[in-house]
């Protein structure tokens, strides 16, 4: 493969030089750097490259009108302005070009030390673009029919647990090659694992393959987090950090809802943004490091007290005792409820981001249902590959500003508001979509090679049925909602006030958007994951 190129143009020749000295220092093994202060050259050969297949992985410039210019010829390049100190007048406009989306970052010049200022800038977004771009060393190998709705679950697990992976059709030469190597049995999809096959597998199956630990290691826990979201992550983190012997138990992969966002741009500390599957991977090597216990692809099906304790069921008929619970299960996006939807599950109808399935969509278009925050991301995210990103969204859009700024500036995005799917199309696939207005009521036939569905969220809290007190939406209520009248199922046992986020079973609480009225986003999970450990420690002291 040919090495990606690193340009960098600037019409101040010490700083080009500074600029391109430090590069070729750090990253020249690897990438070619070209540096030139001759900006129409530079758009030439940029042009060329894009054109001619040559990867192009950055491009840095002084200039925010050549960048762009660049973004036109080569859009998945990262984009990154350099400033100087005391260019008060250039501020404005980079602020504005960083929201809109037309640069990734910027570098301030003078430089000084690049291993404090270049280095680190460069070096994530080089890490970014590798992820997407460069083929990567595949750990796992699923074999299977390319429209099969398993086959893109295990994708979509092993794509939110950071697992490199590859895929190949089962009638496709690779595949065949790799099932007569693994002397593969029979049951698909394949999963391929160094000298192991399996046919079929679970999603526990393939966690315990890759060495996830399959059983708690026992006795009595401090804290038992259900549910590896951004709460539960956090509800860890500071758990274990105060000393508290925990464990975290999720049903899939951690990250949660979140773990499928393409890039969260408004959490604090990460001035270029951080992938959901990045963030809850960082939260789990922090869990990790201060002693947390995980259980992954792990069922919950039943919370009960004993006495001082209480114990976790889980779907494998074990049970994990703990002083304390936070439940933090989350929500998951409601169904498309249109006839056939079902019938196209992962054959095109994907819930989620569904990241990885953005390259297989290379030159098609796509449609996104919903107006929020993830559906904003996954458009955006889609746009890099897909040739048209249709956004329904039933009445007005609900994300954040810096979001709606970014869409609109993208000429392959078209929001479509007051509109909503009638009807999907399609055999074995997805082929189209049919789509009404609201407010003209004309109706239209989008030929289209997925959907991506984000409409709504509830919780499944079906087993704390008779445990724990519930809203009318399924959501835990937690502190000054939970009932203490003599009606209330479950009553409140206790003659004290529930602490803050306990629910009506002492020594239980509820964290993040499976709770009553919870502030929706990954901040104000996190902090819910951290309010409840506070509270869990008036518990142990009441």
């Amino acid at each position: 493969m040919t090495e990606p190129i690193l340009f960098v143009v600037h019409d101040d020749r010490d700083t080009l030089a500074t600029l391109a000295t430090a590069l070729e220092r750090r990253f020249a093994p690897d990438y070619q750097v070209i540096a030139t202060d001759d900006a129409e050259a530079a758009l030439a050969r940029l042009g060329a490259a894009c054109e001619g297949g040559e990867p192009v992985a950055l491009v840095i410039a002084g200039s925010l009108a050549w960048l762009a210019a660049a973004q036109d010829l080569c859009p998945r390049a990262a984009r990154c302005v350099i400033i100087g100190y005391g260019e008060g007048e250039t501020y404005a406009p980079v602020r504005r070009a960083l929201v809109l989306g037309q640069v990734d970052t910027y570098v301030l010049t003078p430089l000084g030390d690049p291993e404090e200022r270049l280095y680190p800038v460069v070096g994530e977004i080089l890490s970014r673009w590798a992820r997407s771009a460069r083929p990567r060393v595949p750990i796992v190998r699923i074999i299977g029919d390319r429209w099969a709705r398993r086959c893109h679950e295990l994708k979509d697990l092993l794509e939110r647990a950071s697992v490199p992976y590859e895929f190949h059709s089962r009638e496709g030469k690779e595949g065949r090659a790799h099932l007569e190597r693994a002397a593969h049995a029979g049951g698909f999809p394949a999963v391929l694992f160094r000298d192991r096959c399996l046919g079929d597998p679970t999603n526990a199956e393939v966690a315990r393959m890759l060495g996830a630990g399959a059983h708690a290691e026992g006795g009595l826990y401090d804290l038992a987090v259900i549910g590896g979201g951004p709460a539960g992550l956090s509800a860890a983190v500071y758990g274990a950090a105060d000393g508290l012997r925990t464990i975290l138990i999720e049903r899939q992969v951690v990250g949660g809802q979140a773990g499928s966002s393409s890039m969260i741009r408004n959490y604090l500390g990460f001035p270029r943004g951080i992938t959901g599957a990045e963030l809850a991977m960082r939260a789990q090597e922090q869990a990790i490091s201060l002693g947390v216990e995980f259980l992954v692809t792990t069922e919950v099906t039943g919370l009960e007290a004993d006495g001082a304790e209480r114990v976790v069921v889980l779907a494998e008929g074990t049970e994990v005792r703990a002083r304390a619970v936070i439940i933090a299960t989350g929500v998951s996006y409601n169904r498309l409820d249109l006839a056939g939807a079902d019938a196209l599950r992962g054959k095109g109808v994907f819930y989620g981001g569904a990241i990885a399935e953005a390259p297989a969509l290379t030159g098609r278009d796509v449609v996104v249902v919903g107006g929020g925050n993830s559906a904003g991301q996954a458009a955006t995210h889609l746009a890099r590959y897909a040739a048209s990103v249709t956004v329904l969204v039933r009445r007005s859009l609900t994300m954040s500003d810096y979001l709606v700024r970014q869409i609109r500036q993208m000429p392959n995005i078209d929001i479509r508001l007051d509109t909503e799917p009638t009807a999907v199309e399609g055999k074995s696939r997805l082929e189209a979509v049919h789509v009404r207005s609201s407010v003209s009521g004309a109706a239209e036939r989008l030929s289209v090679a997925a959907v991506f569905v984000m409409i709504g969220a509830g919780p499944h809290t079906g087993w704390l049925e008779k445990v724990v007190q519930r809203d009318g939406h399924d959501h835990v209520l937690t502190g000054r909602h939970v009932r203490r009248d003599g009606d209330a199922v479950p009553a409140w046992p206790e003659t004290r006030a529930p602490y803050t986020l306990e629910t009506s079973l002492p020594g239980v609480f509820a964290a993040g958007d499976v709770r009553h009225r919870s502030p929706r986003g990954v901040a104000a999970a996190v902090a819910d994951g951290a309010v409840a450990v506070r509270s869990l420690w008036d518990f142990f002291g009441g």
